[in-house]
């Protein structure tokens, strides 16, 4: 029996891959033993060609992605060294196209399956195995009937010079109803446990409704669904397995309020100890109010939302053939959020047609001032296939010429300033994406930065910079560090290097003690609370009576701590550090304004994360 190996680099080792998933179940019909390996891009070559070589495959089918890609290029040749007979498959959108230079290039490389390769694979392993059809010089001596396998020839050639035949992109398609999508299931039980703590992909539906320039699925017509019994069943069946997250890559998941609404109701209904995270990405203004009052409803942390906003400029969205209805945007995001209980995801892209610097600014307060949980800035990526290729001469596009295809610069953005909106989304995540200082850097936001947040991020950028922390790595720990030296700064500047126009009438012992407090409940809501900057005005020594009195509940009624914490028994002093911490603070930091009154905080951790924060009503001496 003949071995094919399914193969995927993936870009971190918490992804799975789809694809390589799809084609072994789609090829255990045939008389075929089927293998997958799932390395990483970070694995270390000699490493990579060990693994393959252990699993002396007949078949190699190789899933190719921008992220891959070059190390693809440069792993096949060895591969094809010390495994010399072993066929080499490759698939996936960044082979999909420019097929021919491709497989000129790179001649370890016999077949390239184009498009979505689940029908065609299909028929190139069944000439392959079943019907003989390849020579000894691993080329076909039956030209293949779907037209979505590329393949040399020569076999069938007068000529001895290699001739590639580049075939075309396909999808698959149910002839009969083509709005139909029939895939195979692409996980199994014998896996599950092994990547259940992994993020697992997951489709009901291909193609996209819209256009977009940047985007590959604008290369395809039309919308494709699964019928829905089968993603119930599917459904359940993650659920069953108890995985920690599915990531649906339906481009547009709400493009069929009849196909996605019933999803979204059903995972709403789940049981309650349900703990999978379900992952979407919707186009947010085309939610309508019966689809947001199913959301609201929905258990907290049950579902997170992706929302690809990209520009908020106008004339930007015309030249990428996009279209954004901002005030439904603002409208349908602020009542997602009015229940807390729906993680937010949203993107901008850096380096579109016609926005400088200037208009990505505003775009980025724009989308700032919603408040979401995440707000991921990307570079532009110019995808074979998509309609930005047509817009590199016009707008005079420098990008690079190996994977991920980055934008470099254009006619209204230089290099240096592409370089330095990477050192700025560097310091954005640190931060505000990784759930850090966000009520701290708020505060500085609209106290020193006139409430302009790109303008903020842009003085800690060139800081953080000239630091040169652009260049390494920077513990979580120290990252409180860096923020109050800048804040410091920041407050103790003149006219000419900084903001202090926008600066509100407070002293500036009052501004670096506000600041103390905010940071303090900064560091106990992330990171698990794990870091206590010691710059900071630490308390738990100074009020350690009055905590014991609380856990010990020798408080007058209702304020000790069984009266807090549902079912609380005191057990030892060690247990309950771990997973609770009380703070006192001089002013009220729990609260949509900030007060001049003490208040005093409970933080809760729940296996080792930041659970919740709870105001407790301990009298000070």
């Amino acid at each position: 029996m003949k071995k094919i190996l399914w193969l995927a680099f993936n870009a971190k080792f918490s992804h799975t891959s789809l694809p390589v998933r799809y084609l072994r179940q789609a090829a255990a019909k045939l008389n075929i033993e089927s293998e997958l390996l799932e390395l990483t891009i970070n694995n270390y070559v000699p490493d990579i060609l060990s693994e393959i070589y252990g699993h002396k495959p007949d078949i190699i089918g190789v899933s190719c992605y921008i992220w891959n890609i070059e190390l693809i290029k440069h792993t096949l040749p060895l591969v094809r060294k010390v495994l010399p007979n072993t066929l080499i498959i490759c698939g996936g959108p960044e082979v999909s196209y420019e097929v021919t230079d491709f497989m000129r290039a790179n001649p370890a490389v016999d077949f390239v399956v184009r498009g979505e390769g689940e029908e065609a694979v299909m028929e190139l392993l069944d000439l392959i195995i079943n019907q003989g059809a390849i020579n000894n010089e691993r080329k076909l001596t039956v030209e293949p009937q779907n037209p979505g396998i590329a393949w040399r020839g020569g076999a069938l050639e007068a000529t001895a010079e290699d001739v590639i035949y580049p075939g075309q992109a396909v999808t698959v398609m149910n002839r009969l109803e083509p709005s139909k999508l029939e895939l195979p299931f692409p996980y199994i039980d014998e896996e599950m446990e092994d990547i259940r703590e992994r993020i697992l992909y997951y489709e009901t539906s291909r193609g996209c409704p819209f256009s977009c320039a940047y985007c590959l699925s604008c290369a395809t017509a039309g919308v494709r669904y699964r019928p829905l019994d089968e993603v119930f069943k599917e459904l359940n069946f993650f659920v069953s397995h108890n995985v920690r997250q599915v990531k649906f890559v339906d481009r547009t998941f709400n493009a069929k309020k009849s196909h996605f609404l019933p999803i979204i109701q059903f995972i709403s209904d789940l049981p309650p100890d349900c703990r999978t995270n379900f992952h979407f990405e919707v186009a947010v203004d085309y939610l309508d109010e019966e689809t947001i009052e199913v959301l609201q409803v929905m258990p907290k942390g049950r579902v997170q939302l992706e929302i690809g906003v990209q520009t908020t400029n106008k004339e930007v969205l015309k030249r990428i053939s996009r279209v954004n209805h901002w005030e439904d945007i603002c409208k349908n995001i602020k009542a997602l959020q009015k229940k807390h209980n729906i993680h937010i995801h949203t993107d901008l892209i850096i380096g579109l047609p016609g926005e400088d610097l200037a208009s990505f600014g505003k775009s980025f307060n724009d989308l700032y001032s919603l408040h979401t949980d995440m707000l991921q800035l990307g570079f532009l990526k110019f995808l074979k296939g998509s309609a930005m290729m047509d817009m590199v001469e016009e707008y005079h596009y420098e990008y690079m010429d190996i994977g991920p295809y980055e934008v470099l610069s254009n006619d209204v953005m230089d290099y240096g300033e592409i370089r330095w909106l990477h050192i700025f989304e560097q310091v954005f995540e640190l931060y505000h994406n990784a759930g850090r200082c966000l009520k701290s850097m708020e505060y500085m936001i609209e106290n020193f930065f006139g409430g302009n947040a790109f303008k903020f991020y842009s003085r800690f950028t060139d800081y953080w910079e000239k630091l040169g922390n652009h260049r390494r790595a920077i513990s979580a720990k120290n990252l409180y560090g860096y923020l109050w030296d800048f804040f410091k700064m920041v407050l103790n500047a003149d006219v000419d290097n900084g903001p202090r126009d926008d600066v509100m009438d407070r002293s500036a012992e009052n501004h670096r003690l506000i600041m103390d407090n905010l940071m303090r409940y900064d560091a106990l809501t992330a990171d698990s609370g794990q870091n206590r900057p010691y710059f900071l005005n630490w308390n738990k020594e100074k009020y350690q009576e009055q905590t014991a009195a609380f856990w010990r509940d020798k408080l007058p009624a209702g304020q000790g701590a069984s009266d807090v914490i549902n079912g609380f028994k005191f057990t030892n002093w060690r247990e309950l550090n771990k997973k609770y911490h009380i703070e006192f603070f001089d002013v009220t930091v729990v609260n949509a304004i900030l007060l001049p009154q003490p208040q005093t905080l409970l933080f809760a951790y729940e296996n080792r994360n930041f659970d919740r924060v709870v105001e407790v009503n301990i009298r000070l001496k």
